[in-house]
Formats: C-alpha cells, structure tokens, sequence
C-alpha cells in the first residue's frame, strides 16, 4: 500500500469519526425541546433521531458539494491529504470542547474553520468568496430568520388557540412535536451528514480516486449517514440541557414553534442554495425567538450569551487548532 492510499483511508476514518462526534454534540438540536416538553422520552427521540438523520442525509448533495470543492483548493497527493486530515482534527478537537462545557457550538462552522486553518497554514488556496458568500453570510442571517420565524410562530399558535382549553392544547401540541422534531432531525442529515460526505468527497480527489465532476458515490453517503447516525443515538446529554431547560423554559407549542422554524430554515438553505449553516445557531435562535414572545425576561439571556460566544470563537479557535495539527501532521508524514 502506498503512501497516498493509507492517507485516504486514514482521512476517511478520521472523517466519519467527526460526524460521530458531530452525531452525538448535536443530537440536541434535534431533540432537546421534544424531551424537555416531555413529548417524547429521551430513549425514544434519540432513536427516532437517528434514524431520521440517516434518511435525511440521503435526500440531497447540494451541501457536499459546496464543502467539497467551494472553500479551499488542496493540492494533490499526500500534502493534500495532510491538509485535510489537520481541518478535520481541528474540528473534532473543537467539538469536544465544547461539548465538554455543555455549549451548543456549531459543527458546521468547526469543520470550516478547520478546513480554512489548515489551508492558511500549508499556503494553499482559500475560496474567500465561497466562505463568504456560503458561509459567514448563511451564519448571519439563519439565526436572524429563526429567531423571527420561530417568534412569528408562536405568534399565530398565540392567536389562533386563544380560547382554547390550555391542558388540551398542550397535549395536542406533545403529538405536534413528534412530527416537528423528526423534521429537525431529517434536517440535520441533510445539511451535516452532507458535510461529512464533502470532506471524504475531497480526499477522494485529492488522493486522485475521483474526479471533480464525479457525483459523490453510495458508499460515501451511506458511511457519512450511519456515521452521524450512530452518534446521535449515542447522545448529547450535556448540551440537551442547556438547550432544553437553560436557556428557557419550554412548553409544547413553544418547541413546536422552535422545531418547525428552525426545520424550515434548514430545508431551505441546504436545497435552495446549497449553503452548509449550523442546525445549532438554527434552533438555538429559534428557542429564543419563541422565548421572547412571551417576554424578554423569559429568556435567560446571560446563558445566551455565553453560547453567542461559542458561536464567535468557532471558526478561529477550530481554525488555530488545525493548523497546529497541519504542521505537526506535516513534520511526521512529509
């Protein structure tokens, strides 16, 4: 075997072993309202998680693409490989940090950050108008829209069941949520599984076993989907609190509020442009955006504060740690 092909096959692990880790530090994102409202028990929304994820992650390569070839140009061959190889460290090693601390920081922004970092420090190509065009600008405006989607929700779910009775309400919104939180969750597969099957996508090529112009092949999509998978159902209890209970309170329709908005805005930005946005700033927002309509106070804004920091410290932080990795990397393979 030589040098080039165990590159590849180590990336490849390396790289379903962060959409494991990007599984279990964002199962809450797609089930932490479900289970904080108690429309579903944990056991049984980490399941139906999972296997939304894996279906989800079917439905599209719009995101893959972008990922795979929009943000940076690795050179081919080992130097490539190592390149990439140092993001995906970079990124990992950013997840468990945070996941660590119990913050909901973005996987998606990590593994750009990682891929930018390692890229800056080989000397290599960085798409700066991709990442801005498909990623800082998609990472500005989705928290914005879910927060007014969600807001606007909850609004009308307000207006519309004014005069309901409020125990009936809430157990017909219990059944409600079980439909929106498995949109999150297909949601999820969409955009982050997508994400995963870029990098394997862009290892391929750099280690000359695809071509560019290739569609992303089967065994890529089901690796990268069981992957994610696996790790959702594995859990993410640490950020499930923080996302369920600390930053408010949640009742049924409020979660289905924040679910379906968020679900929305993820849809429409994995196929309508392609842009890889973080299902964690989503439904963060989204949480918030419900949250607010009752009052501002409702919302523990000092517990926002700190995840709105985890959000800004994402992409550099994951960005130095890649790089780091790129030249230790370097200095053993090369």
């Amino acid at each position: 075997m030589n040098l080039t092909l165990a590159l590849v096959i180590g990336v490849v692990v390396v790289a379903l072993v962060f959409d494991y880790t990007n599984g279990f530090h964002d199962a809450a994102n797609a089930i932490a309202t479900s289970v904080s409202t108690r429309a579903l028990t944990p056991r049984a929304a980490l399941f139906m998680a999972a296997a939304m994820n894996f279906i989800g992650a079917h439905l599209g390569t719009q995101v893959a693409q972008t990922v795979g070839s929009g943000i940076i140009d690795a050179p081919k061959g080992s130097h490539g490989l190592v390149i990439v190889a140092a993001a995906l460290i970079g990124a990992i090693v950013w997840n468990l940090i945070t996941w660590y601390f119990g913050l909901p920081s973005s996987s998606s922004h990590a593994l750009i950050g990682g891929l930018v970092g390692s890229a800056l420090a080989s000397a290599s190509v960085v798409h700066w108008d991709g990442v801005i065009e498909k990623v800082v600008i998609p990472m500005i405006l989705s928290p914005l829209i879910g927060f007014t989607l969600a807001a606007l929700i909850m609004i009308a779910i307000y207006w519309i069941f004014r005069n309901s009775q409020p125990g009936k309400t809430n157990r017909g919104f219990r059944y409600a949520q079980t439909v929106s939180a498995a949109a999150m969750a297909l949601g999820h597969g969409l955009q982050d599984a997508q994400k995963t099957m870029g990098v394997i996508f862009l290892a391929l090529v750099v280690g000359g076993l695809a071509d560019p112009s290739d569609p992303i092949p089967q065994w890529v999509i089901v690796a990268a989907a069981a992957a994610i998978s696996l790790g959702t159902y594995a859990g993410g209890w640490r950020i499930m609190r923080t996302l369920g209970r600390r930053i408010i309170a949640l009742d049924p329709p409020q979660g289905f509020a924040a679910e379906a908005a968020a679900a929305s805005v993820l849809y429409g930005a994995a196929i309508g442009f392609g842009a890889p946005i973080s299902t964690t700033h989503t439904i963060t927002s989204a949480i918030m955006g419900v949250g607010a309509t009752k009052r501002l106070s409702a919302v523990r804004w000092g517990v926002a504060g700190n995840i709105v920091t985890a959000w800004v410290l994402t992409i550099p932080a994951a960005a130095l740690v890649a790089s780091i990795s790129y030249f230790i990397l370097h200095a053993i393979v090369e």
